[in-house]
């Protein structure tokens, strides 16, 4: 909810009471006389709920996090939790990352549920996100919280819900525990802890997730297979060194090699602008290290493990990036020939993908005669699915934005498994003569060669946020007719919940919950979805495009016609 100046004032005169300690009244006051600017743009608002949680740059102010603005939505919490489970003890594990103050943050969270009668296992330092999640149901908690802010800036951290399942939190208990935070006052936290029912735990936990691991991320390689990879890894100053390498140890992979100068967790990301596996940039150190040891593949993570980028050999030898939808792409082919050779499809099994990542899932899904499911953006709808069709198996899905799931032990993106997954996808297609790139260009010649874009226009503050919308309020009211000089001929409104047919004017309903996304069509089989981001400062624009390619050795000069289209359609919405 954002006010006006008037109640900005009120909110500043309210956070300068006794309520609040002496050190925030201070930074209000140094505020106030040396950067009002700033301190505008910490109370305009409160911090919300988007897709992946609440994150936001730390600091003094509603629109920050800090104890208070996480104090008051684990309290919220709290009374949720109680009012859900009348005559149970609740129970909540809480995990953090790398971040500065994210153990600070996690011990505050902790005091304010003990405080409120709920039983908390704290881990004693920082974990990957998929092992919060993994926890939640091992320890059989009624929710979850993980102290992340992902790969945004050093500045930003961020409170991630898990519930029962291990996925986050959903419909309808997203809305009720706003609802319920939103009806409280500051002066109603209870940050006074009761240390006997704050739990320490440790080594217990991360034997069993990665046991797990290496159990659901294990497939078709043999030992000699693995012997005959050599990997690089660097988790890029985040909490995947606590897990990944025990787990490729555990899985019989020898030759991994990890980056030494990123392996420390640094809240800073020294090494990198951006601690982003999605940027080419991070990878760079890794990719250096790779050309000295001769390397197969190069993996990189995100601070709280749940992406990964990769990096394998190219047909001519040379290491070559991938996107999060060509590594999903071949992921989601290998699990679903494992089961086809090796399970046997039973005819209840399904994979998942996002509304904005590839159409080509929905393709291999058809191939294989497999449920093909999507979904809004973010892996807490995938999670969902799971839950909500408990009569049929989850094979694996991902995003585009670099996320996997490989079955249902962890109910978020997890790039621990999923770099276990990589390596055995590796290990036996080298061993067949193949190549994981290789692999991705003949399913490019079976089921037709997607390439995508995705462009992020930043736009930061009070007036980013006004441009961002009146963006979204500009594609409603004047879609566009053509993209590219081909005709548009569907548009998905998420928002409305209406998919309207530009050719013979009809209109259907689109059955998944209401979001502000735009998606359009063109007579070309061009996609381009518009959505503002829900953790960061962007608007995001999606593009896909498609052709067929009849042989491997025409694959250069089919990507330059697609590399051609996609910015031949940048420049035509001005992007």
């Amino acid at each position: 909810m954002q006010i006006q100046n008037s109640e900005i004032s009120k909110r500043v005169n309210e956070w300068l009471t006794p309520i609040f300690d002496k050190d925030t009244q201070i930074e209000i006051q140094n505020l106030q006389n040396n950067n009002p600017e700033e301190l505008k743009e910490s109370f305009y608002k409160d911090l919300e709920f988007g897709t992946g949680g609440m994150r936001g740059i730390m600091g003094t102010g509603t629109n920050r996090i800090n104890q208070y603005t996480l104090g008051k939505s684990t309290q919220g919490l709290s009374n949720y939790l109680i009012s859900q489970f009348p005559g149970e003890q609740p129970k909540a594990v809480i995990a953090y990352d790398c971040r500065h103050n994210s153990d600070t943050l996690a011990q505050i969270v902790a005091n304010v549920f003990s405080a409120n009668g709920i039983k908390v296992y704290l881990f004693s330092s920082l974990r990957p996100t998929p092992e919060l999640s993994f926890a939640v149901k091992e320890l059989g908690c009624h929710c979850g919280i993980v102290l992340t802010a992902s790969h945004n800036p050093p500045e930003y951290n961020g409170y991630k819900v898990y519930w029962q399942d291990g996925g986050q939190l959903v419909p309808p208990q997203d809305g009720e525990i706003i609802s319920e935070i939103s009806s409280l006052k500051y002066s109603d936290i209870k940050f006074e802890p009761n240390s006997s029912l704050i739990q320490k735990i440790d080594k217990e936990i991360d034997t069993t997730f990665i046991d797990q691991s290496v159990k659901n991320g294990s497939f078709a390689a043999s030992q000699e297979a693995k012997d005959d990879v050599t990997i690089v890894f660097t988790s890029l100053h985040g909490t995947s060194i606590t897990a990944v390498p025990e787990t490729l140890e555990k899985a019989g992979y020898k030759n991994v090699h990890i980056v030494k100068e990123q392996a420390e967790p640094d809240g800073n990301f020294p090494t990198v602008k951006s601690p982003n596996p999605e940027e080419p940039e991070a990878l760079t150190m890794a990719m250096a290290l790779a050309k000295d040891v001769d390397a197969d593949i190069v993996i990189g993570t995100d601070p709280d493990c749940d992406r990964l980028g990769i990096a394998v050999r190219n047909s001519h030898g040379q290491l070559q990036l991938l996107n999060g939808n060509q590594t999903m792409v071949v992921m989601t082919w290998f699990l679903l020939e494992y089961y086809k050779n090796q399970k046997g499809l039973k005819g209840n099994e399904y994979i998942a993908s996002t509304i904005v990542s590839t159409p080509m899932m929905r393709t291999l899904s058809q191939a294989y005669g497999v449920e093909y499911k999507e979904v809004l953006t973010g892996f807490k709808w995938i999670a969902k699915l799971i839950k909500d069709y408990p009569e049929k198996h989850f094979i694996g899905g991902g995003e585009e934005s670099f996320g996997f799931m490989v079955g249902d032990f962890v109910r978020d993106k997890d790039a621990v498994t999923a770099t276990l997954l990589a390596c055995e996808i590796v290990a036996y297609t080298k061993s067949k003569g193949s190549s994981f790139y290789n692999t991705l260009l003949d399913l490019y010649t079976k089921h037709g060669f997607y390439k995508e874009s995705l462009v992020s226009l930043v736009r930061k503050g009070i007036d980013g946020a006004a441009e961002i919308k009146q963006t979204m309020v500009d594609l409603r009211n004047n879609p566009p007719k053509y993209i590219n000089e081909e005709k548009v001929v569907l548009i998905e409104d998420y928002q409305t919940s209406v998919a309207k047919n530009i050719q013979n004017h009809s209109e259907n309903n689109i059955d998944v919950p209401k979001s502000n996304v735009l998606i359009f069509y063109t007579e070309d089989g061009s996609k381009i979805a518009a959505r503002p981001s829900g953790t960061e400062p962007k608007i995001k624009f999606y593009i896909s495009v498609q052709s067929s390619l009849d042989n491997i050795s025409d694959f250069k000069n089919e990507e330059q016609h697609l590399n051609g289209k996609i910015e031949a359609i940048k420049k035509d919405l001005k992007l």
